[in-house]
């Protein structure tokens, strides 16, 4: 994983080549100014560490507090005596915020607005005697040209920080000033280790084996980037998700213009279907009622029809009834004889001789044909003879002549008298006969 640095000249790549193996170590950042840009103690914070911040000026330390939960932030400048001094701020360039008089002048002689302030006073040893209770792993000092005073107030024989990390330059420049406090520096048996062009880097004579770890830059092989330059990847690829995103949202919006065409399509058809079947339905209505009509004029004709033909079986009956009086009564026996004799006219008798005979003929021959033992005698006899054979079928033949002409064919029956019992007919057609002569 790739150490991110926050610090302005990489001083925590170089700190962190020398201090990193520790877990959980301790720092003091004197002039703190920022929690996160130009930070010296940000990445240790990320990695778990924790530590001090002495910022004198309370906006910065408000951010802190936010910030930076786990440290203790002092609203505090660092002098060579407790109490309170004048502090020179620049609001236009942050980090220019400085005791010394002589740097305010010089910004104020390059054109900068600068603000006085008054703020309290603490040396670092109290600090120290206050909230340190372990080993100081590093002490950084950025306090623009006040360095001297906030090393005159700390006890390097008690506190001993393993590392010394302080501004060697004139504020705003490349001219160095360390030569007016080094003394104070090595003359505690600090060793000078590194100048990155910005700090000067010493390391307590107890930890000669921190050395090593200075003497070069920052390179390629302490695997790290600047925040910066994570903070613009990091952007990327928050672009690029949103941009997935994007294109996921664009393609989802696509999918729903076309779920909602589709709707529409089918919505479409629907209403074509409710149309067909509106129309469809009218139409089965329309026949229905048509069928429904037909329907009622048959019924009516079929009532029609029975109540005629209840009335043609009432008028038969009648008739019947009327015949069959007629037929019963004394006068029609009497004067049988002479609708005959009326019917028949002057051959009548003879008529009369010759059906008599033809009916003597019919019963004697239904007498013989009834007579089982009499066929079985007189048949082979009549076989044996051509001329009784023939006699016998011409005599058969006019029987079922007569037999037929003495009945009414039903297809002479009009159809309105079909109707009658055969009986009614006989007397209708006997009385049909009797008065035709009266109607010539």
């Amino acid at each position: 994983m790739k150490f991110i640095s926050y610090a302005q000249n990489n001083e925590d790549v170089l700190l962190w080549r020398a201090l990193g193996d520790i877990a959980h170590g301790f720092y003091i950042d004197v002039g703190a100014n920022d929690p996160v840009e130009h930070s010296v103690t940000k990445a240790f914070y990320d990695a778990g560490w924790h530590g001090i911040n002495i910022e004198p000026l309370p906006v910065h330390v408000a951010a802190f507090v936010e910030q930076r939960p786990r440290d203790i932030n002092l609203g505090i400048a660092a002098g060579s005596q407790d109490g309170e001094l004048t502090l020179y701020d620049v609001p236009a360039v942050r980090g220019w915020a400085s005791p010394e008089r002589g740097v305010a002048e010089a910004h104020r002689a390059d054109g900068y607005e600068v603000a006085e302030l008054k703020v309290p006073v603490r040396t670092l040893a109290t600090v120290c005697a206050e909230h340190v209770a372990g080993d100081i792993h590093f002490l950084k000092i950025d306090v623009e040209g006040f360095e001297g005073e906030v090393l005159r107030g700390m006890d390097f024989a008690r506190w001993r920080p393993w590392v010394l990390v302080i501004e060697a330059t004139v504020p705003g420049s490349r001219e160095t000033n360390h030569d007016t406090w080094e003394h104070l520096v090595t003359g505690q048996r600090y060793r000078f280790a590194w100048f990155d062009g910005l700090n000067r880097y010493y390391v307590a004579e107890e930890r000669p084996e921190l050395l090593a770890r200075f003497g070069i830059q920052p390179n390629v092989f302490d695997d790290y980037i600047p925040h910066h330059l994570d903070s613009a990847w990091r952007q990327i690829e928050a672009l690029r998700e949103n941009v997935s995103r994007l294109d996921a949202v664009e393609k989802y919006a696509a999918a729903l213009e076309r779920s909602a065409a589709e709707m529409e399509r089918s919505a479409a058809e629907m209403e074509r279907s409710a149309l067909a079947h509106q129309a469809l339905h009218r139409q089965a209505a329309q026949e229905a009622a048509v069928l429904a009509q037909q329907c009622e004029q048959l019924r009516l004709e079929n009532q029609s029809v029975t109540a005629q033909l209840h009335a043609s079986a009432a008028w038969g009956k009648d008739m019947e009834q009327r015949l069959l009086a007629v037929l019963s009564s004394s006068s029609w026996r009497i004067t049988a004889p002479l609708r005959f004799i009326m019917r028949r006219g002057p051959d009548s008798m003879a008529g009369l001789a010759r059906r008599k005979a033809r009916g003597a003929a019919r019963r004697g021959l239904r007498w013989l044909t009834s007579r089982e033992w009499l066929r079985r005698t007189l048949l082979p006899l009549i076989m044996r003879s051509p001329r009784l054979q023939a006699w016998t079928a011409r005599t058969l033949a006019a029987a079922k002549q007569a037999t037929a002409a003495h009945g009414i064919p039903a297809s002479a029956v009009p159809h309105a008298l079909r109707e009658l019992p055969q009986s009614a007919r006989d007397a209708l057609d006997q009385l049909r006969h009797a008065y035709a002569p009266h109607k010539e």
